[in-house]
């Protein structure tokens, strides 16, 4: 794969290599992070150095289905010792999509000074670099969280209610059997969370992991203008929700959005269908879209 800087990414310092996370291992500044889907994972083996952040225990609240607040996000920040100067650079499996979750979640909370290494867990482990099994602790640090900022990368079941009656951009990233209703989930998984199956009238089918390439890196921006806006037709200038069945998968395509692409505003909706699904009168559809 080519270098990243390469890429014509829009913003290009948002990935790290492989090789850059290697170099910085020892870093002060630096906090690595993996986040995945396979709880096991972490434990059988990581990153020297990396802490493990649970999308379940440590980023969702335990009680509401909602995130974290700040006082969560402040006692978090601080177990993984780090500040807002630090850079967090986060990393996992499944192509990066719980990274990317994760790196949209601190995102609701200001941590900019953030990366993903391209290629995720799959790519470290193929190059055959280093795991270990020590857990990291670090200093306990004081983090001066914000609030959660919820108004400008997050949409609310409502709002993407006045989206579709406005007919603004969707972006349905699961699985084509999801999309037309087939299953309500991706194969290999319980088929369940959600009482009705299909799709968000006008959202466009675009399965998040068309984005990375066989070995999990992202793809170049020119094949992914070929998939978002020459295949699709999507207006970079104009509004974009993506959403999937719980708002992970479509943190990655947000993030594609977002940072690789630069489209101007993009959301994710982590309601998903596991809420629009069961929700009372409002519209889906089944089937392929007719677009």
């Amino acid at each position: 794969m080519t270098d990243i800087a390469a890429r014509g990414y829009a913003k290009p310092d948002v990935l790290v290599s492989t090789e850059w996370v290697a170099a910085h291992l020892n870093d002060p500044n630096v906090r690595i992070i993996e986040s995945n889907e396979d709880p096991l994972l972490y434990p059988s083996g990581h990153i020297p150095g990396a802490v493990e952040v649970d999308w379940t225990t440590d980023l969702n609240d335990q009680v509401v289905r909602d995130y974290l607040g700040r006082d969560g996000f402040a006692a978090l920040a601080s177990r993984i010792g780090i500040t807002p100067e630090t850079t967090v650079v986060f990393y996992g499996d499944k192509n990066n999509w719980w990274a990317t979750y994760a790196f949209w979640v601190f995102q609701l909370f200001g941590h900019t000074n953030a990366r993903v290494m391209d290629g995720g867990r799959k790519k470290w482990v193929d190059e055959g670099r280093e795991l270990t099994r020590v857990v990291p602790t670090y200093p306990a640090t004081t983090y001066p969280a914000p609030e959660r900022n919820d108004a400008e990368i997050r949409a609310f079941r409502d709002y993407v209610l006045k989206h579709v009656e406005a007919g603004g951009q969707l972006i349905d990233v699961r699985s084509p059997a999801e999309y037309t209703g087939e299953k309500l989930h991706m194969e290999g998984y319980p088929q369940e969370g959600a009482l009705r199956g299909g799709h968000i009238p006008g959202a466009q089918s675009v399965p998040w992991a068309r984005a990375a390439n066989d070995d999990g890196t992202f793809k170049d921006a020119e094949a992914l203008k070929a998939i978002y806006l020459q295949e699709k037709g999507l207006d970079p200038h104009k509004e974009t929700i993506a959403y999937c069945r719980i708002g992970e998968r479509s943190s990655h395509t947000w993030f594609v959005l977002s940072y690789l692409l630069g489209f101007d505003k993009v959301r994710n909706y982590d309601g998903s269908w596991t809420e629009w699904g069961n929700s009372v009168g409002v519209p889906i559809v089944k089937g392929p879209n007719p677009r």
